[in-house]
């Protein structure tokens, strides 16, 4: 039995419509802290379970019967609980007898122990002090946080700022890493596994120029001195600046049997570019 936790956000609802091209709704449930918020899963067969990472005990139950586990990272971001509640996922997960955990981490983790990412080294810690058997998938950041249908505002003033001095964004597209999740799900060879995910790299002056081809319209890149958008919010620009965004393995590829979304491709689904023309 395949159990994927925390599975009505977005991640999560992409990662069931992938493993149920390999595995039978009956031999999947869903953990959810709103049971009502996954009807449209249990229309599809998949059996759907209580489970809430503030309630330790709901977990012990929901965990119940399962075989392999996909944990999704807590959506309770810098509210100083994130830490507990994977403990306690983890917990739950070994006495309920899971055979295997495959946590969402994220990239960095194993190198970086505060604010975010310092969340993601103590939880790949547990999983290590745990003894149950485990798979990490080390998560970039979304594409879709910077390659999104607010790109259509650029394509309308003829402009793309940004303050990233011409370097690379080694992101990632949701559905990518969705699939990928899935295939280590649904196949035990993953097991013990290690993955740090990126996406192909790009940079803005490319993404200008993939605007421009989309949309027929010439879209510009103009460098800033300060920091904007989603770069700003989470304090981002000097990694950026300093080359932090520009790792790259073959992790995402490997495990998906496929290249990942290409930026053209990525931007193509954000900005509908049918419309854009």
């Amino acid at each position: 039995m395949f159990a994927i936790s925390a599975a009505t956000g977005e991640f999560g609802r992409l990662v069931i419509d992938h493993l149920l091209r390999w595995v039978p709704a009956a031999e999947v449930a869903v953990v959810v802290r709103s049971p009502s918020k996954a009807e449209s899963m249990a229309v599809r067969g998949v059996e759907v379970r209580y489970g809430d990472y503030n309630d330790p005990a709901s977990l012990h139950s929901a965990f119940a019967g399962i075989d392999r586990l996909l944990f999704i990272s807590s959506p309770d971001i810098g509210t100083g609980e994130r830490v507990s509640q994977h403990s306690d996922v983890i917990d739950a997960a070994r006495q309920a007898g899971v055979s295997a955990i495959v946590y969402t981490s994220g990239l960095g983790a194993d190198l970086i122990d505060e604010g975010v990412l310092g969340e993601h080294h103590a939880t790949e810690r547990a999983l290590l002090d745990s003894g149950v058997s485990h798979t990490v998938l080390r998560h970039p950041i979304y594409s879709e946080f910077f390659l999104n249908p607010q790109l259509r505002a650029a394509i309308e003033v003829g402009e793309l700022t940004s303050s990233t001095a011409g370097h690379g964004m080694n992101t990632a597209t949701r559905a990518d890493l969705a699939e990928a999740a899935a295939v280590v799900v649904a196949n035990a060879g993953h097991v013990g596994s290690v993955y740090n995910f990126t996406g192909p790299l790009w940079t803005y002056p490319q993404l200008a120029a993939a605007l421009s081809s989309l949309s027929g319209r010439t879209v510009v890149y103009r460098e800033l001195d300060r920091d904007e958008g989603i770069v700003a919010m989470l304090g981002l620009g000097p990694v950026i600046r300093s080359g932090g965004f520009e790792l790259q393995t073959g992790d995402l590829e490997e495990v998906l049997g496929h290249p990942p979304a290409n930026l053209e491709a990525a931007v193509a689904a954000a900005i509908d570019a049918p419309a854009a023309r």
